[in-house]
């Protein structure tokens, strides 16, 4: 026999579908276990409600109910939003309806991240307003500067990015939700603060940034310089007051932020919005959201095509790459899209962006090695099958280095801009009635009732931790303890010391008299 049930979808949009508009239905399904039919209402948006399938149990099973099984969450929508658009078939970006296109022509980078939050262009008092608040808001507190400053000279600027926005969330107790209540940001006013403040610091974090390997200190923001001068301006002005950018560099460098200010629920942004589910301050979903982008498969890949086209070297190399890239003997970077199945309408632009800055500043040799890879690879049908086309990061580690900037900090000027989109996600989930804590299902396939075993009953074979070799370092320290001698961990042995060791450094944590510790406490034979 067959029985049929209809389970019912929370979100209104779903419940609406069965009016059958446009786009809308219903799912009708049957469980071949049990025989029972399923009717799951179809959104007008083509989504069906994943909690529905929880009602689709065997008896005696699992209470849970089906779990939909989505790695990477390729095929998982968690939100409704209103900020971008992407048609990855048809090669189309949108910030709140206008085409990316028609924005990098018009528009500059804070006009656009004024909408992408708030949702239409301002006007022109309150893009002055927008321009003045975030410009105000772009000093550092001291502390977090000699926050900055501890960390070692080499630092990767994405690690000092982070740790200055971490810095930066105990600095303003006002506005954090865990001291504050948790409805602090149903306040317009603490929102808004919190917004130009991130704005206007992630330019100077990231001069600070820049400067932590040079040994320099970043020139102090200028008010009187639009978003990008005023950044260019505190990497190169130094102590000189007078100093002004180019400013055909100025708009080149402000439109490419302007191309990266949004891009639908990437990453990144999917991690701003799971943090911030928790009701965590916003500092630490921005800041979460930062290290995502800090991945190399995220916002790493545009270093990794200027790798691509030097070990390229020349126009002459391309057939042979391509060839070799077909065998699957090495990977080529900067083409193909986990949405775009066609030209990545940013990548257009970013190319109309290089050949001005190339006229600047002088000509790359790599451009003419990536127009001459390009132009092969859309007219290779290897490429063209598999709809593998140039992307946003094919010509902007170009740009970014011929603006001088090497090719570890090209994810800072990738994270500057984006924290506009962190924030306009930040925002939209604050009055999501459907919100919830982010709290995703798993498939458990591990043991599932074991006896607990008593220590002398315990494999030797079984997987474990690995020998952990000390430092040269800890190896000085050890061999000055007051303890004796001993011997550390050979490979080959089982032996890792003799006897137990004293170390001759009080630790954190001891007191007058007392034995300290600096991380090894007792070597002990086994």
């Amino acid at each position: 026999t067959t029985t049929t049930t209809t389970t019912t979808c929370g979100r209104e949009a779903c419940l609406s579908a069965t009016t059958r508009k446009p786009g809308g239905g219903t799912l009708e399904i049957v469980d071949s276990r049990t025989g029972s039919a399923y009717r799951i209402p179809i959104s007008e948006d083509g989504t069906v409600n994943a909690s529905a399938f929880k009602d689709i149990k065997v008896p005696g099973g699992d209470e849970n109910g089906l779990v939909v099984y989505d790695p990477g969450y390729t095929n998982t929508s968690p939100c409704v939003s209103r900020i971008s658009f992407i048609d990855g078939n048809k090669g189309i970006l949108r910030y709140r309806g206008y085409p990316i296109e028609t924005l990098a022509e018009k528009s500059s980078y804070l006009e656009c991240a004024f909408c992408v939050i708030y949702g239409n262009l301002p006007t022109a008092n309150q893009l002055a307003d927008w321009r003045e608040a975030i410009s105000r808001h772009s000093a550092l507190p001291i502390p977090v500067i000699n926050t900055i400053e501890a960390l070692p000279h080499d630092a990767h600027p994405m690690g000092v990015i982070l740790a200055g926005l971490n810095a930066l969330s105990v600095f303003h107790p006002e506005q954090n939700p865990a001291l504050a209540g948790n409805g602090i940001y149903q306040n317009k006013d603490v929102q808004d603060k919190q917004i130009v403040r991130i704005l206007g610091k992630m330019t100077t974090l990231a001069a600070h940034a820049y400067h932590r390997n040079t040994g320099r200190k970043p020139a102090p923001p200028n008010a009187r310089l639009s978003y990008a001068e005023n950044f260019l301006y505190m990497l190169d002005a130094g102590l000189d007051i007078s100093h002004r950018p180019n400013p055909k560099l100025a708009k080149a460098l402000d439109t490419m932020f302007l191309l990266h200010a949004e891009h639908e629920m990437n990453c990144s942004t999917a991690a701003c919005r799971h943090l911030a589910s928790s009701g965590v301050d916003v500092y630490s979903a921005v800041a979460g959201a930062v290290a995502a982008l800090y991945g190399p498969l995220h916002g790493g890949a545009n270093e990794a095509v200027l790798r691509m086209l030097e070990r390229i070297g020349s126009v002459e190399n391309i057939p042979d790459f391509i060839e070799r890239v077909k065998k699957k003997e090495v990977k080529m970077f900067g083409f193909g899209h986990r949405v775009y199945k066609n030209f990545d309408p940013r990548a257009n632009v970013i190319r109309g962006v290089a050949e001005e800055v190339f006229a600047l500043v002088g000509r790359d040799p790599l451009i003419d090695v990536a127009v001459a890879l390009e132009k092969h690879a859309r007219t290779d049908e290897y490429f063209i099958k598999r709809k593998l086309y140039p992307n946003v990061d094919f010509y902007s580690g170009l740009v970014y280095r011929a603006l001088g900037f090497p090719p570890e900090f090209f994810t800072v000027l990738f994270a500057i801009p984006r924290a506009a989109g962190y924030l306009a996600h930040w925002r939209e989930q604050l009055v999501d009635p459907d919100v919830k804590i982010a709290r995703p299902q798993q498939v458990y396939k591990g043991e599932w009732l074991r006896d607990y075993p008593e220590i002398n009953q315990r494999d030797e074979r079984q997987e474990h931790m690995g020998v952990v070799r000390p430092s040269n370092a800890s190896r000085r320290r050890m061999a000055g303890t007051r303890g004796g001698t001993f011997f550390l961990r050979d490979p080959g042995s089982q032996i890792v010391a003799t006897k137990e060791i004293s170390l001759s450094t009080k630790g954190w944590g001891s007191s007058a008299g007392e034995q300290g510790s600096s991380g090894i406490e007792h070597l002990t034979g086994r």
